[in-house]
């Protein structure tokens, strides 16, 4: 033992000595000798990439600023960096004598809340000296992964230096023992050895742009994210490798008709022989499926992506015309489903193209054998989770290739076909677990359709790759049944859409919901009468978030506040009233301007862009419209959206939803609620009122309200003016309608108002 401490400590001194001769001349030997130790620390547990280092200059004064993510990111940033970095650092430390020596030979600069121009004086000092110097503008570690508000510190930094910032994020700590996943640092278990992380370093800006530092940080932080290895893996395997794991624990509760549990290992199981019948059944890449949520939609997907097949979820609710559009463009040639629910469908939609070859994936389950499923049972409990995939023969590389194809709802025109490739699905997955909105022991209950995208990617792959318990129902129209589910099952939470959640408040009670933590609501604008009824009513908070099917879907979403004797308040504030929340890890945001296309600063209001491992790889057979939406790697979400300087993301409007009219922007949802509000049906559970707009001569444009209630236009539109609605937001067209149009997602079918309004 003793010849092998000393060997390593030979070993050492020789790798010291070497750094030492090829230190950056203005390095230190002591700091030299920090940096080799830390260098040894790095290399044995993590495997660090970096892009972007040629970005810090190698002479000159420039201010670092990164995001902060664990308290390693200094050591793996000391290590990176050739020059010697100067640190800003709690004071608290320089009371700790062995602290005290380290930060001496670092030479950090100390930081006193009390004093801070003291701090920032001596950086900017330093700077002009020539020296390198690393601010973490958050000022403490991120309580949920994403950057927190800056502080203005590096801003007054880099302008008494008159030097320039360099940008940098990294990727791959959050969920380490170092950070505070969880709301703890250190008492954790490493999930990674060695841990894959990631650095990228942007370009040196000047200090008088400033304004855009959040964004930049946003757009690096997502190419970091976008560097994982594991976004180069398969669903399939994920998914199997999730589900072996839980073994024998419940990982779905199918509450279609009589209830049912399933665990890990028998929904595998079944999937498994499933696989084996349908790569016999057809050798068409793609298969079409048309089941509700539940056992059948799971096992049915999961067999698909086991396979190597790509599974095509069919909006049901669409007509006939679009949903044999959607199989033509796909190029199916089977379609799973299953007889109780064909004929149940077939009532209210007598004309549904099934196609000529149908699976019965009820039937294919109930035939089963069940030494077949015994068998394998046994296997997956008996072996290692990471075996299972093998003996199954699930691909182990999926990355950019198809993983599944959704097609949208068609709210404005002919559904168009994403193709959602394993790469993206995955990045989604890992964006929704860093955002902690579903914890490892959350019990969710999901009966969004899953050819929604929402229902796709959290009510059907999340919680078969993590911990946790799915609770599905067939239809998010079955309020009581959701409540009681909820009740019996204990739920933790939610998701819906403002449409689907608003009967609870009248036929549940804070006593049938007292399990629930949250509601995690989208697809929708949130009115703010259903959140205050929640919360007050129901004691339960509701937390919106946004997505698009395009972006697999979750972009962003507001999170719990968390208690922290560290946080301003005592409370580190994760859900505002109003707004989406903040991006989820690996999204970069930017917002341009409708006329010129110029990026604007943060605050204003603009066209959403956004940029993620999660963005879709474009559309099927329409090249066109995919290099329409995708520019530069940007995806144009069509959604007129802010920032404000804390981080959260507030939706203004959807583009297709605004009007041009005498040269303004009219937007039909601002108006819509304004119409609501003076008929006082604000609180009301059926859409009743949709605004639309017709082409006109004069203006450009003029509104047209459609509505299924009787009303009296003339004294509304001078309600309406009473209330200082503007000239031009008052519509002249008013048009009673049978029914107002909504998609099976729950939202207003675009393309039938403006036939309405037209007709």
């Amino acid at each position: 033992m003793l010849g092998l401490a000393l060997l390593a400590i030979g070993l050492f001194l020789l790798l010291f000595l070497w750094r030492g001769l090829r230190r950056h001349p203005s390095m230190t030997w002591g700091y030299c000798l920090m940096q080799t130790i830390c260098w040894c620390f790095v290399r044995v547990f993590y495997r660090v990439e970096v892009r972007g280092l040629s970005n810090i200059p190698s002479t000159g004064g420039a201010l670092i600023i990164c995001n902060h993510v664990s308290y390693v990111d200094v050591v793996v940033l000391g290590v990176l960096c050739p020059r010697p970095i100067r640190y800003l650092s709690w004071e608290g430390f320089e009371r700790n004598p062995i602290i005290n020596k380290l930060t001496r030979i670092m030479r950090t600069i100390p930081v006193n809340e009390t004093k801070a121009k003291d701090a920032i004086q001596k950086s900017a000092d330093a700077l002009k000296e020539g020296e390198i110097v690393c601010i973490f503008p958050e000022g403490s570690l991120t309580r949920n992964g994403g950057i927190l508000p800056l502080r203005r510190g590096f801003e007054l930094i880099a302008r008494r230096a008159n030097v320039p910032i360099v940008p940098m994020a990294m990727d791959g700590l959050w969920g380490s023992i170092f950070s505070h996943l969880g709301g703890k640092s250190f008492f954790k278990w490493p999930k990674h050895f060695p841990r894959p992380i990631s650095a990228v370093i942007g370009k040196p800006y000047p200090f008088s742009e400033h304004a855009q530092t959040r964004l930049r940080l946003l757009e690096l932080a997502a190419e970091a994210f976008a560097l994982r290895p594991s976004l180069q893996g398969h669903l399939g395997r994920e998914v199997t490798v999730g589900l072996a794991a839980k073994g024998g624990q419940v990982a779905l509760v199918d509450r279609t008709g009589a209830r049912r549990e399933f665990s890990g290992a028998m929904l595998l199981a079944l999937a498994w022989v499933i696989s084996r019948r349908l790569r016999a059944a057809t050798a068409v890449r793609r298969v079409a499926i048309v089941l509700p949520p539940g056992v059948a939609a799971a096992v049915a997907n999961l067999a698909c992506v086991m396979v190597g097949k790509i599974p095509v979820n069919l909006n049901f609710t669409l007509g006939r015309d679009q949903v044999q559009s959607c199989l033509r463009r796909a190029e199916v040639d089977l379609v799973i489903t299953a007889e109780a629910f064909k004929v149940k469908l077939s009532e209210k939609f007598p004309d549904f193209p099934w196609g000529d070859r149908l699976m019965d994936i009820a039937a294919e389950l109930q035939s089963l054998p069940r030494w077949q499923v015994a068998w394998r049972m046994a296997l997956i409990r008996a072996l290692p989770s990471r075996l299972i995939p093998l003996l199954a023969g699930v691909p182990a590389h999926g990355g950019d290739d198809e993983a599944a194809l959704l097609f949208t709802s068609g709210s404005s025109g002919e559904p168009k076909g994403v193709i959602l490739s394993h790469r993206n699905i995955l990045a989604n997955l890992r964006q929704i677990e860093d955002a902690d909105i579903l914890p490892p022991t959350a019990v969710l209950l999901s009966s969004l359709p899953v050819f929604h995208s929402f229902g796709f990617t959290v009510g059907l792959w999340y919680f078969m790759t993590r911990e946790g318990t799915l609770v599905t129902l067939p239809s998010p129209l079955d309020t009581n049944g959701s409540i009681k589910a909820i009740k019996e099952e204990r739920v933790t939470v939610t998701v819906g859409t403002p449409t689907f959640l608003r009967p609870y408040l009248r036929r549940a009670t804070a006593e049938d919901l007292k399990s629930l933590e949250w509601v995690v609501v989208g697809a929708e604008k949130l009115p703010d009468d259903l959140a205050t009824g929640f919360g007050e009513q129901l004691q339960t908070p509701m937390l919106e978030g946004y997505g698009i099917t395009e972006t697999s879907p979750v972009l962003a979403v507001n999170v719990p506040d968390k208690a922290e004797d560290e946080a301003p308040n005592g409370i580190w504030t994760g859900n505002i009233r109003g707004s989406v929340g903040r991006p989820v890890m690996g999204v970069a945001v930017r917002f341009v301007d409708i006329e010129t296309g110029a990026v604007l600063p943060v605050g204003q209001v603009g066209l959403l862009e956004v940029r993620g491992a999660n963005v879709f790889t474009g559309y099927l057979g329409d090249p066109t419209r995919t290099a329409e939406a995708k520019v530069d790697g940007w995806y144009r979400t069509g959604d007129l959206a802010r920032l404000d300087d804390d981080g959260f993301l507030y939706l203004a409007g959807r583009l297709s939803r605004f009007s041009k009219i005498g040269g303004e922007m009219v937007p039909h949802g601002t108006v819509e609620q304004a119409l609501l509000k003076a008929l006082n049906l604000q609180a009301s559970a059926e859409a009743v009122i949709a605004v639309s707009a017709v082409s006109d001569p004069a203006k450009g444009e003029q509104l047209v309200v459609l509505h299924t209630i009787d009303l009296d236009p003339d004294a509304l539109r001078a309600t309406l003016a009473a209330e200082g609605l503007a000239n031009l937001w008052i519509p002249k067209v008013f048009k009673k309608v049978p029914g107002i149009p909504i998609l099976g997602t729950g939202k207003l079918d675009l393309n039938k108002l403006r036939q309405l309004a037209q007709g």
